[in-house]
């Protein structure tokens, strides 16, 4: 999942951020600038005497790939974790008491497949049917509707050549960018994995190691009982509690994968109101450890300040200012945009996709309206009316 800059105290947000490197700075002198620009431009260039790392992994990998109602799609996501540069131990696909025939499209690519007596609910419920059967040193979850660019399982294990490293995730970009949700997404997504998430590498704190594609320390992910149902959002839940039993997690931007990201209202609908929601159940479930630790308490307060703030602002108050007291407070949509769009286009850029970005730009002003709304209605929902949501919808 994703927490995306809302927008209208992005501008707080960046100074903050900007002022932490500044202290970084002061303190730790050239390293960090040094750490920081080779993880923000294309990133983990630390170990590069060590290119053959994953091939020594012992033990290995196993993918877990949590399926429902993916035949259109399973077959992709299964040809892309096989035609690896490393070798995957196995790759186990969980279809989840499907209709479509998902589970007969991966058998038929030679993969294992398994399936529960029912529906287990949740993407956690169906990791952890699988987990039982993980006898590797790693896992990875993979969901099923995503595929990977041909080196990032390589690249991901090299972040666990450091033993507290629990979990490690990457970059991830759209697979398809056509409609008005899909140009909203891809622009989020460039921001947040090109800005956001290499600074929280570098205090190794990644706000969430990202559901759709990270690898996990098997020994770890089972001392927390794999993924856990309390919230809506078991990426965050997971991260989140292998910090407070003082883990580690890494962000490594050169492993790619590509997801397919809701194409209309209905899907963006479900997907977005599992995030609102799950992020307000995790901070409400983990706050009184997040305060206990350094850099994440900061983090978590800002993504709160920055959603619930700018929500406020966009939905509420530059309307009555602009009706009330002058039509410029209108501005105030679009105010932020050089913070945003700036490092948007110069990765955009190095990814031959500039004019795409620049194209897709005012769908995100059009989704992070719609953010808005979702996390004021979870906001509201789960702390004042005390209903949290527990249905999982599927997103896409």
């Amino acid at each position: 999942m994703l927490i995306p800059c809302h927008g209208i105290v992005c501008n707080i947000v960046n100074v903050c951020l900007i002022e932490a490197i500044r202290h970084s700075i002061y303190e730790n002198g050239l390293d960090f600038i040094i750490n920081f620009a080779m993880t923000a431009d294309t990133g983990t260039r630390r170990r590069a005497d060590d290119q053959h790392f994953a091939r020594k992994t012992i033990g290995g990998l196993t993918v877990i790939v949590p399926a429902y109602n993916e035949a259109d799609h399973i077959a992709d996501t299964v040809r892309s974790l096989q035609n690896q540069s490393v070798h995957v131990e196995e790759i186990i696909v969980v279809d989840d008491c499907s209709t479509d025939g998902t589970g007969d499209a991966a058998r038929a690519c030679g993969v294992t497949v398994i399936r529960p007596s029912r529906n287990t609910g949740t993407k956690a419920g169906a990791q952890n049917f699988a987990l039982e059967r993980v006898r590797t040193d790693f896992t990875m979850a993979l969901d099923a509707d995503t595929t990977l660019a041909p080196n990032a399982i390589e690249l991901l294990l090299k972040a666990f050549d450091q033993p507290e490293v629990a979990a490690a995730c990457g970059f991830v970009v759209p697979r398809h960018v056509r409609s008005l949700w899909e140009r909203g997404r891809y622009i989020e997504y460039l921001f947040a994995f090109t800005f956001y998430k290499p600074i929280q590498d570098y205090y190794e704190k990644p706000l969430i190691s990202s559901g759709c594609f990270s690898i996990y320390r098997t020994s770890i992910l089972e001392a927390n009982k794999g993924w856990s149902s309390r919230t809506m959002a078991e990426d965050m839940d997971l991260t989140w509690s292998f910090y407070q039993s003082e883990h580690s997690v890494r962000f490594v931007p050169d492993a790619v994968c590509y997801p397919i990201e809701p194409h209309d209202f209905s899907f963006m609908r479900k997907q977005l109101k599992r995030w609102s929601h799950g992020f307000i159940q995790n901070v409400e479930l983990h706050w009184k450890a997040v305060l206990e630790i350094r850099y994440l308490r900061t983090l978590v307060g800002l993504a709160m300040l920055d959603a619930t703030v700018a929500s406020l602002a966009f939905l509420v108050l530059i309307p009555l200012l602009s009706i009330f007291v002058s039509p410029l407070f209108l501005l105030g949509y679009i105010i932020d945009a050089p913070a945003v769009l700036v490092p948007v286009l110069i990765k955009a850029y190095g990814r031959g996709e500039f004019w795409r970005a620049l194209a897709s730009f005012p769908a995100f002003l059009v989704l992070r309206m719609v953010n808005a709304v979702f996390f004021l209605e979870a906001f509201w929902t789960e702390l004042f009316l005390r209903q949290p949501l527990r249905v999982y919808e599927k997103g896409h």
